[in-house]
């Protein structure tokens, strides 16, 4: 329950926050402004790193007490998200920029003792390396790792959702290991990217600025590096693997830059992201190539985790000569992606025919409405025993929701978005941990296969909206098709004998059908308003009955 209170908080936490800085940063001029490099076309706040800090740290402060460690990471992770604040306000030269990098990569060696200390089999006897030799190539590693995920934030979503991906690794790595701290940081960092993509998918409406992206680079590497590092049967090149496109990106567009004559910290847009559109790829298409390039290797992490270490080195060498092969052929031979007429003009057709007549929308819409309120109120049934403390919350939360309502209605769509954030992690836990004995084997496969058909309905909805702002169908979607799918499969017996990975793919649905219902209705909340209390109240009830 830790992981899942962990995991909640910090998406909420974010996800609270992302407004307030938002707003901030359009006061203090904080903006991305567009030029030859960038891609989107008008300014954008910088501010989600900050919000992405408070979300994953707090709830992990509030957890674990008087760790060295977490202090180590804490500072370290204060101090490159204090400079990269600075270099999103006032533009830091790159010596300014690798200064505080090196601060804080030099907490987490002396004070919190993170160092690499083995390479394994790559080396005779499992040699242990010297200090005067370890300490210098953690510091290159972690510093490398920290701009390489800063430079990859090049698309929307682009860099929060590779490094959710490799998060979600090493956060299950850390439990099956029983590494509790490092699990709970790094499903912490899972919450605050979650909460930040809401905002930050395709089109974007504000960016993680250095501060956020250097963050995840920074606690990505420690991470791992700690976790690997460790009496651990996991081998310690296992870090290659997750985090290695970012740094093939980064040391390929580094060594053109030299060969060129240029300066390697001289901006360019020969990134990989950059190139993929460039061969005609759309802004979303090259995000999701990505995301299926990263899903790969850090799927490879997984089942290769225990292999030798000359494996994974051979694994991640002939990956990257893959990539690079294929970017070389293209650009040799001039290859650009082609559009096929059927395609883009037939199938695409015949859906924006459908789109403009609103009967898929309307068809979807009405059952992303109707599933996600049945299955809300019916989830609250199935406890075979509801707690008290989860019915003094839904209290709490309908109280809210009925105040909101009569005082100030504007702010009725933050009151129940807080309230199901809250509420839907409790109740789909608890159905999961003990569901009641009324509920057949039969009716429990409806049941879940009713989440599945929920999905299918808000990722039709997301596609034939017909709203320009707010939630959209993005790249995102992969990333919780990705979850919804493998998590649940996760070969571990306590995940499998409580649920977790149900419980998590549920979780998400809901989450997530939510979101767009709430962006579906355009600010008429009544009907949503009343589901979610008929639901508090089932909770409520249950509870204080017995």
């Amino acid at each position: 329950m830790i992981f899942l209170s962990t995991l909640v908080f910090s998406m909420f936490i974010t996800i609270t926050l992302m407004p307030l800085f938002r707003r901030l940063a359009i006061r203090l001029s904080a903006m991305d402004i567009p030029d030859r490099r960038k891609v989107h076309p008008y300014p954008i706040p910088k501010c989600g790193g900050i919000a992405m800090a408070l979300g994953a740290l707090i709830p992990v402060l509030l957890m674990v007490h008087g760790d060295q460690l977490l202090r180590a990471i804490v500072i370290g992770a204060a101090i490159v998200v204090l400079f990269g604040l600075m270099d999103d306000f006032r533009d830091l030269g790159y010596k300014a920029k690798f200064s505080g990098q090196l601060a804080a990569v030099l907490i987490v060696i002396f004070y919190g003792g993170i160092k690499i200390k083995s390479l394994g089999m790559l080396l005779p006897d499992d040699v242990v390396l010297p200090d005067w030799f370890a300490i210098p190539l953690t510091l290159i590693v972690i510093v490398g790792v920290t701009n390489a995920i800063n430079l990859s934030d090049g698309l929307d979503g682009l860099a929060g959702g590779i490094s959710l991906l490799s998060f979600i690794c090493i956060a299950y790595l850390a439990y099956r290991g029983e590494n509790v701290l490092i699990a709970l940081l790094a499903v912490g960092m899972v919450g605050a990217i979650f909460g930040f993509l809401r905002f930050n998918t395709y089109p974007a409406t504000l960016f993680m600025g250095d501060a956020g992206s250097q963050l995840l680079g920074f606690l990505a590497v420690t991470l791992s590096l700690g976790l690997t590092q460790a009496n651990t049967a996991l081998s310690p090149l296992l870090p290659l693997i997750l985090l290695g496109f970012p740094v093939l990106d980064t040391l390929t567009v580094m060594f053109e830059r030299v060969h060129g004559g240029k300066s390697p910290f001289v901006a360019d847009n020969n990134h990989f992201h950059h190139r993929l559109i460039r061969l005609g790829f759309f802004h979303t298409e090259a995000v999701f190539v990505i995301y299926i390039l990263q899903a790969s290797l850090v799927t490879a992490a997984f089942v290769f985790r225990f292999y030798s270490d000359w494996f994974l080195l051979v694994l991640y060498v002939t990956f990257s000569g893959l990539i690079l092969s294929g970017f070389f052929v293209a650009d040799r031979t001039g290859w650009h992606l082609k559009r096929y007429h059927f395609l883009d003009n037939v199938i695409k057709g015949k859906l924006k025919v459908l789109k403009e007549k609103n009967i898929l929308i309307r068809i979807s819409f009405r059952m992303v409405k109707t599933g996600l309120f049945s299955l809300l109120v019916f989830t609250c049934f199935l406890p075979a025993r509801m707690p008290k403390h989860v019915s003094f919350l839904a209290l709490t939360l309908t109280g809210l929701i009925i105040a909101t309502w009569l005082i100030k209605k504007k702010w009725l769509g933050g009151a129940l978005r807080l309230s199901a954030y809250l509420l839907i992690p409790f109740v789909v836990f608890l159905s999961e941990k003990e569901m009641a004995t009324w509920m057949s084997p039969q009716a429990v496969q409806i049941y879940n296969f009713s989440f599945g058909v929920l999905a299918l309905f808000v990722i039709l909805t997301l596609k034939f909206t017909r709203r320009k702002k707010g939630f959209k169908t993005t790249p995102m979607d992969f990333l919780i098709l990705f979850i919804v799918l493998v998590v649940p499969n996760l070969p571990d017996e306590q995940i499998r004998a409580y649920g977790m990975g149900l419980v998590a793919a549920k979780i998400i649905v809901l989450f997530f059908s939510y979101e767009v219902l709430m962006g579906e209705l355009r600010g008429e909340f009544k009907k949503l308003g009343w589901a979610t209390t008929a639901a508090m109240g089932v909770t409520c009830v249950r509870g204080f009955l017995g």
